[in-house]
């Protein structure tokens, strides 16, 4: 995309959010029109986001499971970039007011060991090595209540693919095969759902593959130290009222958020 569009629909973003606007999609001339051109402006929105939000630690892998791949409408995975003031963990005091409207993702996170070669082809077999932590994490995302009947997948990547935050319970430098394992979610003690490891793209690693990939193909890298959120292992939740909402994985452990208003 035209530099000069993708940094006018970076600032109509941020104006966006400032005023509390419902998610609406980006309007010609700033319209992606394919996904390299989302991409585009994403980079340009996050620059702007980095003096009050701070430096990139990492990255939101978005819609890997079939769920959420229905929830949406699309196909294939998409990406964002966590920043650093966006990082909680586990027992974080999460306020819905400072969103347009809180939804909350169930994951497994990974912490990146050591760079990873750019390749455009990468496999779980070429990521693993560089992986050197895992653990149960729950992505904040800001959907500002989007209108899920005629969503434009385009302008959500642009809008940072909604990431607004995580909450991460403690890395695991050990950990069992990630595929079966259960992840079950619970709001104040009840069940509002589950899933399992392989619900993200058949394993979470399949997931960070296609980030290194992704973000080879744009001439970047995942790099020692980052965060990389591999996808909810099932829909969003979007709590309403003041709540503590947990998500357990067997044989990995828990992550915890208290929400209020």
């Amino acid at each position: 995309m035209d530099d000069t569009n993708a940094r006018h629909a970076a600032e109509w973003l941020l104006a966006e959010h400032k005023a509390g606007h419902h998610f609406t999609t980006l309007s010609p001339p700033f319209a992606p029109a394919v996904m390299s051109d989302a991409y585009d402006i994403q980079d340009r929105y996050v620059a702007l986001l980095r003096p009050q939000k701070g430096e990139p630690v990492g990255y939101k892998v978005g819609l890997t499971s079939a769920a959420m791949q229905a929830f949406c409408k699309i196909d294939h995975p998409i990406a964002g970039v966590v920043l650093a003031s966006r990082v909680d963990r586990s027992g974080a005091k999460i306020r819905r007011a400072e969103f347009g409207r809180l939804g909350l993702e169930f994951e497994i996170a990974v912490r990146i060991k050591s760079d990873i070669p750019a390749a455009t082809a990468h496999t779980i077999e070429t990521i693993a090595p560089h992986i050197d932590g895992v653990c149960t994490a729950i992505e904040l995302v800001d959907d500002r209540a989007a209108d899920y009947t005629n969503i434009d997948v385009r302008s959500l990547v642009a809008d940072n693919s909604w990431n607004a935050g995580i909450v991460l319970s403690d890395f695991r430098s050990s950990w069992p095969d990630l595929a079966p394992l259960l992840g079950r979610a619970t709001e104040n003690g009840n069940v509002i759902g589950e899933g399992y490891g392989r619900d993200i793209l058949g394993h979470p690693f399949n997931s960070v593959a296609w980030l290194a990939s992704q973000l080879a193909s744009r001439g970047a890298t995942l790099k020692a130290g980052q965060i990389v959120m591999t996808g909810s292992v099932m829909k969003t939740v979007f709590p309403e009222h003041d709540t503590q909402v947990r998500f357990d994985i067997d044989g990995l452990g828990w992550v915890e958020a208290n929400v209020s208003a």
